[in-house]
């Protein structure tokens, strides 16, 4: 049969997959079947561990409509392959939004009437036939099959049918009845994020079944058959441990998860039948389609609905990290508005979160009109939902792509040909001596285990233990170790704002008013007696979005610092006042009584008091970079219009007379010093606009014609640790990014004020433009003022001071600026993710600020980042922080709530200031991880070589040698030399991120060409001693007083253990485990040196003491014990001269050879600088070198196989490439339009000078 293309599910998502079918052939099933059997279980377990080999292995392919099961392969970097089997349903439809018939009950089987129907209702079900429906579940996702587009396609809800915000109301508003209910939850499943946590035995069986412990497990079985229980009984015990320690680690995990899931997310709530009539059930029952009533005094959302009557108010901390109350509205009906002005738009969530209650927030309380209930419609249920798809990347991550661990794989692998090869030569040697065959399979399977040793994983692990240990008494916790050694790597890393690098309020510093169209001196405070009834203080008290939850002021950090900087009251309409009136019942402000004038405060009670009603609101949009209200004071037949926002904005829609002359100069000062500026206007509205019009008037009409009343300037504080760390950071050469929910030119101005974009650097804002009308997706690019003018921004909810663009500049000076840092919004990046593909790469080498992220687009941010191969860190605090600090390379969360169960890290200390400790500590972690690496390998060569050369003369090593080897020698090193603490500072080299590179490799080579070279001398040195001769019981090589101790000894050797090679190598070899263990135990620039680990001085010393006191000075009892035979004394101190000079040797080949000569002509790295440009800048000077440095270190280089290449990291050829590039960085007004590139250019895009 002709193979069918590779179909594509979730295309153009963060998921995509390519996926094929397949079908189960039974006589492939049976030649697994006994490959298993002849491989005693050993092929299943590699079935197990390559899902893409246990598909072809078993099965033939077919098309996906006829699949039994699919083979899954992700489209991104890791290539990842999964298996899913399909299954069928019986269901009475196809379309879970078309039940055919309302009293069929669809529970995936054919359904049975109940007794009391009528019989014409029984002859119809009788003829039912069910339809039988395909489909996968996958990453608790269900793929169906859908005929029209002959692929599997994921039911996610209401937005699947593209529905119009009309249909929504007219359509969708009127609840399902119980029957279609049930159909769709057929299609939908459960309204449930389920987060099962698996059984201690589920996980065992997972955990053991790595390929570590499977080997470990068959050198265990080895060792026994060989008697070597010793040394097996202790890697057991090891092993027990670490896989205890892990089952604990992720049973842990999953719990806290669960429980972070379940709180709340099963409720009763209120549902609306078709009929109109109000039901209690589940939430777990509600599907896409059903009208939820949300209660009064609100509710945890248990699913994604859209508002379609009523207003909420909704702490959506859980999504954006910010608890700021936020008001939903209802959806608009543009088949309802007046004279059709509204477009119809199809509903999207993410278009319409204003009207959208996400899963997992919380609904603080709800506002209703004339008895009207707050109802809103399910869009989204189960893991379709925000918090769904949240919680889904915390269970499903992206792995890890982290050099260390692929180069240890391929480092292995050599290892393992090595192996071969001495498995090979063991078994010629063997039967070419007439060796018995058990012997033979024994030893030449044993060479294996020595080859590869099956300690390493709880070695390479201990250096992580530690570092997890010293970063535990610092207060930062780690649910996930193996990501301390990715910490070390780190170059790049991307701050939260809000709560992060600035406290989370804010201060007002002071106001400065305008009067006559000239400023008054600044004043600290508003709240006065004789500024209670002027327009500016009556502007900061209407002029916001709060409201009251439960007796308490709630709404924007800024707004609050604003409303309690003039002391007035707030006072709401209560739910019985509101019932009895129109929704134009207003909020009223009013001063306290103790500020008004004496003679009104003391004047009779029946005169009305100074109050003024807000009556209609225009909510903040950072489009228009400001928000105005509607008011009037009781008594007045006029209303007022207050307006605050952007100083420039403000200043545009105010009649020019009334704006001081000097206002640009008064504004530049402030921002000058850091502070945020808001301004405020008023006036007077006509007296024609009664209460009604005053619902119906646009807002262009009221934001007019406004008369200047001054600047509110307000203090947005960093936290004190914040320029400090940035500070030692950059000074490491590791970059900083801010990525933030908050607008972009509040976090551009955080940016200057805490370093992260240092004075003298220009800021290029990336304003994209999507698709519209016609046009192509652009981007228009404008310059910030010069930095000296542009110290910060202003504004939080008035937000935005507006950066003025530079209206002259030289091309050639612009592209000679070397530092430049690009700011963009969230909508801004994903317009360019979407249609500027290409460009992307180029805008994050230099991207700095990231404002107004969504929650995913923060994880889009993270990958595009490490595309370009940046090894990321991100620092959140919140839980719209869980995907990006998931995916991350390292994740610190300084919240212990829900970014906590996503983040590998958990910081007690709520500043960055953790974060250069984590690096510290990853750079010491990963620096051991490379020393007991190196060492490990070198031990398993070095017992490699002496197994071998005694196989040569049908010799071995002792087991009581290989005993004090394995645990008194290997494991005290290993367990001692990993202590080292970090070094107390960071600093701009970063240690190497694999084991394949040139130091490493060079290092690791010499030693053992050291190593084998003064074994191979020790072994054919000893055999031309004049006192040499085969060894036997009876041997005297020693003084007739040790002669007399051995004449005894009749006791037939059949291992031939005891010779004189045996004897020379095992101490030669001793020596040169510790030899190596100190020259590979580096310290300064990232760990504390070696003398300053005490107990690896201690263990070294002694070890090196006992060693050299039993060859020199041998005592009886322990040369029997380790079948060490008596050598003359002379050859004795010939061993010690052979040990001190192989010690020089090492010494000499790691510290000079490679630390001094090599690293400075032939591995010498590029600094990587912290804005992405420096390592690029320095890269042409390397050519610039005097001709005799360059012919030595072409020479080197040669020798050393090193041929001159481009940086491996693609962020340096990226900047190397944007040096040449004529048209980067983009010009001032500029325009790039997005444009579909001819089929011979790699371009999709192209710059246009602006007119």
């Amino acid at each position: 049969m002709e193979k069918e293309a590779l179909k594509v599910v979730n295309r153009g998502e963060e998921d995509e997959m390519d996926v094929s079918g397949y079908r189960l052939c039974r006589w492939k099933l049976a030649i697994v079947g006994v490959g298993v059997v002849l491989t005693g279980g050993f092929l299943l377990l590699l079935l197990y561990w390559m899902p893409e080999w246990c598909v072809k292995a078993t099965c033939t392919r077919t098309t996906i409509r006829e699949a039994e099961v699919v083979l899954l392969r992700s489209t991104d970097e890791f290539k990842r392959w999964f298996r899913a089997k399909v299954h069928v349903m019986l269901a009475p439809g196809k379309n879970p939004f078309d039940c055919p018939d309302s009293r069929i009950v669809a529970n995936g089987h054919t359904p049975h009437p109940a007794e009391n129907q009528t019989e014409g209702c029984e002859r119809k079900y009788s003829e039912y036939q069910p339809l039988q429906i395909r489909y996968f579940t996958l990453h608790s996702t269900k793929y169906y099959w859908n005929d029209m587009s002959q692929n599997f396609e994921v039911l996610k809800g209401l937005e699947d049918l593209g529905v119009k915000c009309s249909s929504v109301h007219d359509d969708h508003s009127k609840g399902l009845t119980e029957d279609e209910q049930d159909y769709r939850r057929l299609f939908f499943g459960e309204n449930e994020i389920a987060v099962k946590v698996p059984s201690i035995f589920k996980l065992l069986i997972k955990e053991v079944l790595n390929p570590f412990y499977i080997f470990q497990l068959f050198s265990v079985i080895l060792w026994s058959a060989d008697e070597y229980y010793y040394y097996a009984l202790t890697i057991v015990i090891m092993s027990v441990i670490s896989i205890a320690t892990s089952l604990y680690t992720i049973k842990k995990q999953y719990v806290m998860l669960h429980d972070m899931v379940a709180t709340h997310s099963i409720v009763r709530v209120s549902v609306c039948r078709a009929n109109n009539v109000i039901e209690e059930a589940m939430s777990t029952d509600l599907v896409p389609g059903d009208i939820m009533v949300i209660p009064a005094n609100g509710t945890i959302m248990p699913c994604d609905a859209v508002l379609v009557s009523g207003t909420c108010i909704v702490n959506e901390s859980m999504l954006t990290g910010e608890s700021v109350p936020v008001t939903k509205t209802n959806l608009p009906n543009p088949s309802r508005s007046a004279k059709g002005t509204e477009e119809d738009e199809v509903y999207s969530s993410e278009l319409h979160k204003r009207h959208t209650l996400f899963c997992g927030t919380n609904v603080i309380q709800t506002r209703f009109y004339s008895g009207e209930l707050v109802k809103a419609v399910v869009v989204t249920t189960g893991f379709s939902t925000s918090k769904g798809r949240l919680v889904r990347s915390i269970l499903y991550p992206k792995p890890t792509d982290f050099k260390l661990y692929h180069d240890a794989y391929l480092f292995l692998l050599c290892l393992v040909v090595v192996a071969g090869i001495g498995f090979i030569y063991t078994i010629v040697h063997s039967i070419m001596n007439k060796v018995p065959f058990h012997t033979i399979i024994i030893e030449s399977l044993d060479i294996i285990t020595i080859t590869v040793p099956p300690a390493l994983p709880a070695a390479m692990t201990a250096g992580i233990v530690y570092a997890q240990r010293r970063l535990k008494r610092i207060g930062i916790f780690c649910i996930s170790p193996q990501r301390i050694n990715i910490c070390g790597q780190l170059n790049l890393v991307c701050f939260d704002k809000t709560g992060t690098l600035t406290e989370d309020g804010l201060d007002l510093w002071g106001i400065q008013r305008v009067e006559n169209s000239s400023f008054l001196l600044s004043e600290t405070h508003a709240c006065k007696e004789d500024l209670v009834k002027s327009q500016f203080v009556a502007c900061m008290a209407t002029c916001h979005s709060l409201t009251k939850i439960e007796g308490k002021l709630s709404g924007d950090p800024l707004d609050l610092k604003m409303f309690a900087a003039t002391g007035w009251i707030l006072e709401e309409a209560t739910e019985e006042e509101t019932a009895l009136h129109n929704r134009i019942m207003p909020t009223v402000v009013k001063p306290p009584k103790q500020l008004l004038p004496e003679a009104e405060a003391s004047a009779d009670q029946d005169m009305p008091s100074y109050e003024i009603g807000i009556v209609r609101q225009f909510p903040f949009s950072s489009a228009l970079q400001r928000m105005s209200v509607v008011a009037r004071l009781l008594g007045e037949k006029r209303m007022d219009a207050y307006l605050k926002g952007a100083p420039e904005v403000v200043a545009s829609l105010c009649k020019q007379e009334t704006v001081p002359h000097n206002f640009s100069e008064v504004l530049e000062g402030y921002t000058k010093q850091g502070f945020r500026v808001i301004a405020v206007a008023h006036r007077k509205l006509e007296s024609k606009l009664a209460w009604h019009k005053v619902q119906n008037v646009s807002r262009d009409t009221i934001e007019s014609n406004m008369q200047f009343l001054g600047l509110i300037i307000m203090q947005n504080k960093l936290k004190a640790e914040t320029p400090g760390v940035l500070a030692d950071l950059r000074r490491a050469s590791i970059r900083t990014v801010m990525v933030t929910g908050d607008n972009m030119l509040t976090a551009i101005s955080v940016a200057r004020d805490c370093g992260m974009i240092p004075p003298q650097d220009r800021i290029i804002i990336a304003d994209a433009l999507p698709p519209k009308d016609g046009q192509t997706a652009m981007i228009n690019w404008h310059y910030a003022d010069n930095p000296p003018e542009h110290a910060s921004m202003a504004g939080s909810n008035p937000e935005e001071v507006h950066i003025r663009l530079e209206e002259e500049s030289s091309g050639a000076a612009l592209h000679s600026m070397e530092h430049y840092h690009f700011a963009m919004s969230g909508k801004s990046f994903a317009v360019i993710a979407e249609h500027f593909q290409d460009l992307l790469q180029k805008l994050v080498l230099h991207g700095t600020v990231f404002a107004r992220m969504a929650p995913d687009q923060k994880t889009q941010l993270v990958e595009a980042l490490q595309s370009v191969d940046y090894f990321v860190g991100m620092c959140g605090d919140g839980a719209n922080d869980c995907g990006a600090l998931k995916r991350a390379d390292s994740g610190i969360s300084l919240s212990e709530l829900e970014a906590s169960v996503a983040s590998p890290f958990t910081s007690r200390t709520p500043n960055i200031s953790c974060v250069p400790s984590l690096i510290r500590e990853g750079r010491a972690a990963l620096i051991t991880s490379f020393c007991v690496f190196k060492f490990m390998a070198l031990y398993s060569i070095i017992q490699y070589l002496s197994v071998t050369l005694l196989y040569s003369i049908l010799s071995n090593l002792g087991d009581f040698q290989f005993l004090f080897i394995d645990i008194a020698i290997i494991l005290v090193i290993v367990f001692t030399m990993s202590l080292n603490p970090a070094w107390k500072e960071l600093v701009s080299e970063r240690p190497p991120s694999g084991l394949i590179s040139g130091p490493l490799l060079f290092s690791v080579l010499m030693q053992i060409l050291v190593c084998l070279g003064f074994q191979t001398l020790a072994f054919l040195w000893v055999k031309y001693q004049p006192w040499y001769h085969q060894w036997t019981p009876s041997s005297d090589a020693c003084s007739l007083s040790n002669y007399s101790l051995h004449q005894n000894e009749t006791a037939h050797d059949e291992h031939n253990i005891k010779n004189y090679e045996n004897t020379t190598l095992f101490f030669i070899s001793s020596f040169q485990y510790l030899i190596v263990a100190i020259v590979f135990s580096k310290g300064k620039p990232f760990r504390q040196p070696s003398y300053k680990n005490l107990p690896f001085l201690i263990s070294s010393f002694t070890l090196y003491a006992f060693i050299l006191f039993i060859m020199l000075y041998p005592v009886d009892a322990i040369d029997q014990f380790l079948e060490i035979v008596c050598v003359p004394y002379q050859w004795r101190v010939t061993m010690l001269l052979i040990i001190v000079v192989n010690a020089v040797v090492s010494v000499l080949t790691e510290n000079l050879i490679l630390d001094v000569i090599l690293r400075k002509f032939v591995f010498r790295r590029d600094k990587q600088g912290s804005s992405g440009t420096t390592s690029a800048m320095q890269t042409p000077q390397v050519h610039s070198t005097e001709g005799i440095d360059r012919r030595g270190e072409r020479f080197l280089s040669f020798l050393c196989c090193q041929r001159r290449r481009a940086p491996k990291a693609k962020y340096m050829n990226l900047a190397q490439e944007l040096l040449v590039d004529p048209d980067w960085p983009p010009k001032p007004k500029t325009t790039t339009e997005a444009r579909k590139a001819p089929s011979h250019e790699n371009v999709s895009y192209q710059i246009i000078s602006a007119t």
